[in-house]
């Protein structure tokens, strides 16, 4: 009987160490994206200051967690990047995001300057939800062999056409993105289309699992 007992007795030990708000993540039914596949690389921005509020948001948020049929997908991506490119990996900036801090986000915009009206260009307004906040939106990029993210012509959040797929090929004709910088961001692209990611056009580094309807209707918001 203790033989039996024991794997799930260290499972429980574990998830109590958790810190409160992984915990509420899990009982939502979130997993650990690591735990599915360890190889993918997780270092979240708003776990630092190098994001675009230059303050950690994110006070015990370490890991990076995804609905169950998310993390499946971006195993798949992961998969098949690494088959055609071997030795590269994904760095994941951003997963499941609670609304508390999509709050901070938006109320951030208010102290930068930028008009009320052009907010939900930069951010998702928090009463209507962003993918993030119901756990089906991951943000990332592409390291190398040396764990040195590819140059994809501008860091994560930076807000502006330079960040806009859609905007690519009006920035390469002005000189204001190098083709190596497109192919870079088509090898990040390729992996998720292919796994049913959806490209999002105004950020290189965000991919939607479903739709925010979708993802509305099958999970609650992470709070």
């Amino acid at each position: 009987m203790f033989i039996l007992l024991a794997p799930f007795l260290g499972y429980a030990q574990s998830v109590r160490n958790l810190p409160e708000v992984e915990k509420d993540m899990i009982a939502k039914g979130l997993t650990d994206v690591q735990k599915a596949d360890p190889t993918i690389r997780v270092e979240l921005k708003y776990a630092t200051d190098d994001n675009f509020m230059k303050k950690k948001v994110y006070q015990e948020l370490q890991r990076a967690y995804l609905q169950k049929e998310t993390v499946q997908k971006l195993v798949a991506a992961h998969q098949f990047l690494k088959e055609k490119h071997p030795g590269y990996r994904f760095l994941i900036y951003d997963a499941a995001r609670p609304n508390s801090v999509q709050y901070h986000l938006w109320n951030r915009l208010d102290e930068m300057g930028i008009a009320k009206e052009d907010k939900t260009k930069y951010v998702a307004d928090p009463k209507i939800g962003s993918n993030h906040n119901f756990g089906c939106a991951v943000d990332l990029t592409v390291v190398d062999d040396h764990g040195k993210p590819l140059d994809m012509g501008t860091p994560f959040d930076f807000f502006g056409p330079l960040a806009y797929p859609r905007a690519e090929q009006e920035m390469l004709k002005k000189g204001k993105l190098t083709q190596k910088q497109v192919d870079n961001r088509e090898i990040l692209r390729s992996a998720m289309k292919k796994a049913g990611f959806i490209v999002n056009t105004t950020e290189w580094w965000h991919f939607d699992s479903m739709s925010k309807a979708q993802a509305r209707a099958r999970y609650g918001m992470i709070r």
